[in-house]
């Protein structure tokens, strides 16, 4: 499989039930006996999901990179071409995790294109920016679309990924919340709540899909690149310089550092399931 997908050059576009696919192949081949593990990245076109997708790339995984439509094929397209350059196989998958079948489909092309999914990571998101005491700028229907990606999104993804991650063996996810989900604060109440449903939705199912599937989750304060920057230009400032007055470590996060963090739990530490990693640089410690 590995000749046929080199022979197509660097790019093809298969056509899916719901979307299209594009494949990155390397000329490099992978010896049967030692296959390349897998992953699949939602919401990898950007932000923390992309800065996850580059450092699985580094270190030889087979990656899915997903993006939600044509909007952010470019971007996603961009990380799995650096792939092919560096003689890595990579596909890049349009989906929406708020759709069930989308969420099925994005599991069985990654098990089609790779022979196999050893990872998941749950990194799309969505928030709407709305002061908590502003409890009329949030309706019912901005709820319920928050909760359909950050919440729903997730369990349909695991759901659907659950049975090829256990035939891994060593089967792992990690669902990217945020430190709001455990304080409360956050870009709204509708963002923060559904973030804490998330933490929950991890400790559940790090709960009944052990011991096969490991299931943890990381909880980001306010990081660089992130929606908050790009949903809020105007007051980001303002809210890094608050977070670095809290923080006793006197920093906000990047991308690449959540990255480190998702690629440790799913690749060493084979001791954690059910942990809610606060990456908060000490924040935390101010209610001690």
């Amino acid at each position: 499989m590995a000749h046929a997908l080199a022979a197509e050059a660097r790019k093809s576009r298969l056509k899916g039930d719901t979307e299209l696919i594009d494949v990155f192949a390397s000329p490099m081949t992978t010896s049967p006996a030692q296959p390349r593990r897998a992953i699949l990245i939602t919401g990898a076109a950007s932000g923390i999901g992309a800065a996850t997708a580059r450092r699985f790339i580094k270190e030889g995984w087979q990656v899915a990179i997903n993006c939600i439509d044509l909007s952010q094929r470019e971007a996603a397209s961009a990380i799995a071409s650096s792939a092919s350059a560096a003689g890595q196989q990579s596909i890049v998958l349009e989906g929406d995790v708020t759709r069930d079948a989308d969420c099925q489909s994005l599991v069985e092309r990654t098990v089609t294109a790779f022979g196999r999914l050893d990872a998941l990571v749950n990194a799309a998101g969505i928030s709407k920016m709305v002061p908590q005491a502003d409890l009329h700028g949030l309706s019912a229907e901005d709820f319920q679309r928050i909760y359909a990606v950050n919440t729903i999104g997730p369990f349909q993804m695991i759901r659907a990924a659950a049975p090829h991650l256990k035939a891994s063996g060593s089967g792992a996810v990690v669902n990217i919340t945020s430190r709001a989900g455990i304080t409360g604060g956050g870009s709204s109440i509708a963002y923060a709540a559904s973030k804490g449903a998330a933490n929950t939705l991890t400790l559940s199912l790090a709960r009944v899909l052990a011991p096969e599937i490991r299931v943890n989750a990381v909880c980001p304060a306010l990081v660089e690149h992130g929606f908050v920057e790009r949903l809020a230009p105007a007051s980001f400032a303002e809210r890094k310089a608050r977070q670095i007055a809290m923080s006793p470590l006197q920093r906000i996060g990047k991308p690449d550092e959540v990255a480190e963090t998702i690629h440790w739990l799913i690749s060493s530490a084979s001791m954690m399931t059910g942990a809610l990693v606060e990456l908060d640089f000490g924040i935390h410690l101010n209610a001690t």
